[in-house]
This record gives structure tokens, sequence and C-alpha cells, in this order.
């Protein structure tokens, strides 16, 4: 039976891919914070582990225990779990810069590593890191967030290129638009870090930015977490999986623009989001 590590499963992406997984007879070890989480990923035949990514001791303690309860032996790692601080750049004081690349860098790297030697030892291995459409293009209210997937993808890049021909293969999928509690939950790390009352952007906050954040409906183009877990799946289990997987035709079309587009076009495109 392959196992596979999973974090940030407590909903959205994460849980939908430890319970596929599972579903397809895999082991799944899968990260969350909350007790209510973790009883539901057990009921669904996952073992859930408690993970706080910004703890250097919880990394530490979630990598040993995962070793301990499968022998030493872990067959893929996927690093899902992250989070959002909307919010102008200039209204981002370091306190939130540096929560946010505690969680969405520093302890998926971290964790990574600790993780890797066995994999090393085994010959073999899937990391497969969760980026974003916005780990290839940027948009206005969200610096933090690109921020923190720009360097994860090229973290990832290396990463890749260092263990070539060890049996370890490094993959990132790059998601566009997915149905999740993402946006709602980035709601406390805004409030919690953001003077946008104070801010000169008040009035796009206002007209822009805080209807999103409070919607009560999907924004249009969303996908469900099941397209994320697709493409993990061949991550997972192709022979030779690919580099990059992009998920909906908004990664696609950022790729695109990415590569061809003049920067002032992008630009006047991207200050429409």
């Amino acid at each position: 039976m392959r196992t596979i590590l999973v974090t940030g499963a407590s909903s959205g992406i994460g849980r939908d891919a430890a319970c596929t997984l599972r579903q397809r007879g895999w082991r799944v070890l899968a990260t969350c914070r909350q007790a209510e989480d973790a009883a539901r990923l057990a009921a669904a035949g996952v073992e859930p582990l408690t993970l706080e990514l910004a703890s250097e001791e919880s990394v530490a303690a979630v990598a040993d225990e995962t070793l301990a309860r499968t022998g030493g032996r872990l067959d893929a790692l996927f690093n899902n779990a992250a989070f959002a601080t909307p919010g102008a750049v200039e209204d981002l004081p370091r306190a939130a810069l540096r929560e946010i690349f505690e969680v969405n860098l520093f302890g998926q790297v971290d964790l990574t590593n600790r993780l890797l030697p066995a994999m090393r030892r085994a010959g073999a291995g899937r990391v497969v890191m969760n980026s974003s459409v916005l780990g290839l293009v940027a948009a206005p209210w969200r610096g933090a967030y690109v921020a923190t997937k720009f360097a994860l993808e090229g973290l990832t890049d290396v990463l890749r290129l260092e263990l070539a021909g060890t049996g370890v293969h490094v993959v990132l999928i790059e998601p566009g638009p997915i149905d999740t509690p993402f946006r709602r939950n980035s709601i406390l790390h805004f409030e919690r870090h953001v003077d946008w009352r104070a801010s000169p952007h008040r009035a796009a906050y206002e007209a822009r930015l805080l209807p999103r954040l409070h919607a009560e409906t999907p924004g249009a183009g969303q996908h469900p977490p099941s397209a994320v877990t697709a493409r993990l799946i061949e991550a997972l289990e192709s022979r030779r999986p690919r580099a990059r997987y992009g998920v909906t035709g908004t990664t696609r079309g950022a790729a695109i623009m990415r590569r061809i587009f003049p920067t002032a076009l992008s630009d006047r495109i991207l200050r429409l989001r």
C-alpha cells in the first residue's frame, strides 16, 4: 500500500485529496489543526495528525510521527496547507509577511527536508507542491500570497534540479479559482493585519476587495476541489510526472500571458482583477 502525507486537509483541496486517495487504496496521513476536523478525517479512513506549520517543533514532531507510523518509508508528500492575507502591499505590516511566509513557505520546506532522507533511502518518492495561478502572475491586493507562491515556485524548481537522478520526483500543481473556504478564511488575517480605513487605498477596498471577501456566493468560473485532486493523482501515479500541472483555464491563460504578453499589456489586464 502506497503512503502519502497530505497537509492542510481540514477542508477544500486537502480534504478532497486525502479522502479520494484513501478511496483509491492509498494509506493517507493528513494534517489539520482542529479536533473536529481530525475526527471527520478519521471517519473517512484517513489518519489525522495535528500540524502547525509556523512551529518548527510541530513540523519536527509530525515528520517523526509520520516515519514512525510508516516504518521509515513514505511514498509521497503533498504540501497543500496555505492561507492568504489580502491587502495592498503598502498596508502589510512586517508581522503579516512573517506570519504568511512561515506557513506558506518555511514550514513546507522544513517538512519536506525532514522527509526527503526517507525517500532518498528508498530511491523513490514524490514531492508535490500546491502552488497557484498567483505563482505565475501577480494580482492587486494579493501581494503577500503572491510573494509566497512565487518563492515556492522558485524553490521547487531548484529542488527538482537538485534531486534529479535520485528517484524522487518534484512536481508543482498550479490551481486557478477553486471553490473552497480559502477566501472566507482569509478575512481573519485581513482584519488582524490591515488597517484599511486609514489606507490611501480605502476607496478601492470599499469598492472592490471588501465586497469580494464577504460575498456569499462563489466567484465566477470556480472549479471544485476534485479538479485539483485529478491533477494530483496524475502527479503521483504517472511513471514520468510532469514538472507542472495547471488546473483550470485561468492558470493555462496565465502561463501563456507570462511567456508571450508584453509586461504593459499584462499589467492592464491584471489591474482589472
